[in-house]
């Protein structure tokens, strides 16, 4: 017990750079005498640990302190190795001289069992290009202009400051800030189909804080489906929103982006879905399917 949390001190103190023996104290539920003993311990192990008192005192590493590479199991070596390897597309290939470093000091090779390509299946690289560009943006807090084919209308430019790469639902999306809806927004990656970095920056920092921001909205959407779509509701939902019922039915419960992406989203289950809520989804599709009907019978 003692010697972990001895570690945990050392990567506190590696992460806060100054701390006292009053605050480690109430962040490993011990007592302030114990604490003193541990760096007494850390000391005598040869950690470059030492305290100051004074106003401005506390407890320090000194500054070009590292941990031994042996303080990591061979598990965890790897784990970083793979991680790297992992995301190699991401990086450009500028992670190829970290791998070989590391596996070097870790005296291991890199296993090379796992691919990651961002690019859909007979694309140029230009997948792997715009996510690198907005991975980039993200990153050093850039605005991009964008060419996004929405949901609701054709292809619109927008400008938006890049938050965050998420990846759900078996694709890419970028969340952002866009300075045309003043709000947070969900953007499909392989819907943008154009983008461009700005040399305008924005603040790291909240955007919600900042300007007072809204979510794009979700609402709770109920829907029912005959059991013999089972493969398509697994497909798309998890297990956790699906209640199957005694006659066999499909119940799924989900938030979900009230734009028009779902309404699309639930026009391509035809027939074989029920909308239990909410009722505005009915007319909707309802309407949909009566424009479906008036154009291809004209």
């Amino acid at each position: 017990m003692q010697e972990s949390r001895l570690f945990k001190v050392v990567y506190y103190l590696l992460d806060k750079g100054q701390t006292t023996a009053s605050e480690l104290a109430e962040k490993f539920e011990v007592s302030v005498r114990t604490i003193y003993r541990d760096i007494d311990a850390l000391s005598g192990a040869g950690i470059p640990v030492y305290t100051e008192t004074g106003r401005n005192g506390g407890i320090h590493l000194m500054n070009d302190f590292v941990l031994d590479k042996a303080v990591l199991s061979e598990e965890e070596k790897q784990e970083i190795l793979t991680a790297l390897q992992s995301v190699s597309t991401a990086q450009n290939g500028n992670n190829s001289q970290i791998l070989q470093k590391l596996s070097a000091m870790f005296h291991m090779g890199s296993e090379n069992w796992l691919e990651v390509d961002f690019s859909r299946w007979g694309n140029q690289g230009t997948d792997n290009e715009k996510f690198a560009l907005l991975k980039s943006a993200v990153i050093h807090c850039r605005a991009v202009k964008i060419h996004y084919a929405s949901s609701y209308e054709t292809i619109r430019e927008r400008v938006v400051q890049p938050l965050k790469l998420i990846y759900k639902a078996k694709a890419w999306y970028l969340k952002a800030f866009c300075t045309e809806k003043q709000g947070l927004r969900t953007f499909k990656l392989n819907r943008i189909v154009e983008l461009e970095l700005l040399n305008e920056s924005f603040p790291p920092c909240n955007v919600l804080e900042q300007t007072g921001a809204s979510e794009e909205a979700y609402h709770q959407i109920t829907l029912r489906f005959p059991g013999e779509m089972a493969y398509r509701v697994y497909d798309e939902f998890d297990r956790t929103q699906v209640q199957r019922q005694p006659d066999g039915d499909l119940i799924v419960s989900a938030n979900m982006p009230a734009d028009g992406w779902l309404i699309g989203f639930l026009l391509s289950f035809g027939t074989q879905v029920d909308i239990l809520s909410p009722a505005y989804l009915k007319e909707i599709i309802a309407e949909q399917a009566k424009l479906i009907c008036e154009k291809y019978k004209s």
